[in-house]
């Protein structure tokens, strides 16, 4: 049984501007899944329809056996403790410490009253400093975050996903910010992350020679609808084409 099964899902924002359109896959528990595809091809809102952050105009996700359209509000709720989200402008609270920023991620499990007073566990600020310690952030625990890089900040967005213990990263343009030394350290930490703790990526990328570096499967968007899905080796210049069309210039490499 796959882990998440995408079936048939389609979006649609207005009437006449349909985003997605017919999108189907599987994921496996562990693998490392590579989005491709030109601007406005619906990737951002698919990762967003995964974890429901955007509800899906038809079709079904299926994510661990459970319908996620079916869910009420405290079933979403858990259903997205189980759902990193890692954003391409990290998303952090700057005036806070890179601590404090990767506890948020805790939220979810905890009551109103207790997330207001920022009540977390010994065993939970433990879990934060070891991930620290895995990012190699540890040093940086007691900074505030506006005094960090773009790609410490970006590991501040992957420890503060990783402390939830999800079951799937979604990643929507992590390194599309970053310059090439730090994506590449992104990328490492990430694949990583997926091989050593058996944690599904799906990964929004505009790179497509990281894509093919990194990934075990590349699925490739065009005009919302799923043109290619297959490994990286079958990533040829042709499909390339194929998914990008005229935009698809400087990507063709073999």
């Amino acid at each position: 049984m796959s882990l998440l099964a995408v079936k048939d899902i389609s979006k649609q924002y207005e009437k006449d501007k349909q985003v997605l359109s017919g999108v189907s896959f599987e994921v496996e528990r562990g693998e490392f899944i590579s989005i491709i595809g030109p601007s406005g091809a619906g990737k951002s809102t698919l990762l967003r329809c995964i974890n429901r952050m955007v509800n899906i105009s038809n079709g079904k996700i299926v994510f661990q056996d459970v319908d996620v359209m079916s869910l009420n509000k405290r079933g979403l709720r858990k259903h997205r403790t189980q759902i990193g989200m890692i954003f391409q402008h990290y998303n952090l609270v700057s005036r806070l410490t890179v601590i404090e920023n990767v506890l948020h991620g805790r939220l979810g499990y905890k009551t109103t009253f207790q997330g207001v007073l920022s009540r977390f566990t010994e065993e939970e600020k433990a879990d934060a400093f070891a991930l620290l310690d895995k990012l190699g952030m540890k040093e940086h625990a007691y900074k505030r975050c506006d005094q960090l890089s773009g790609g410490q900040k970006q590991r501040v967005g992957i420890a503060r996903a990783l402390i939830q213990h999800p079951q799937i990263l979604l990643c929507d343009e992590p390194i599309a910010s970053l310059d090439p030394n730090a994506s590449k350290v992104i990328m490492d930490y990430l694949q990583r992350i997926s091989k050593e703790m058996n944690i599904t990526c799906i990964v929004n990328l505009h790179q497509v020679d990281v894509a093919k570096r990194y990934s075990d499967r590349i699925i490739g968007l065009n005009s919302g609808q799923v043109v290619y899905n297959g490994t990286p080796d079958r990533l040829t210049s042709n499909v390339i084409h194929h998914i990008y069309g005229s935009e698809a210039g400087n990507l063709i490499m073999e």
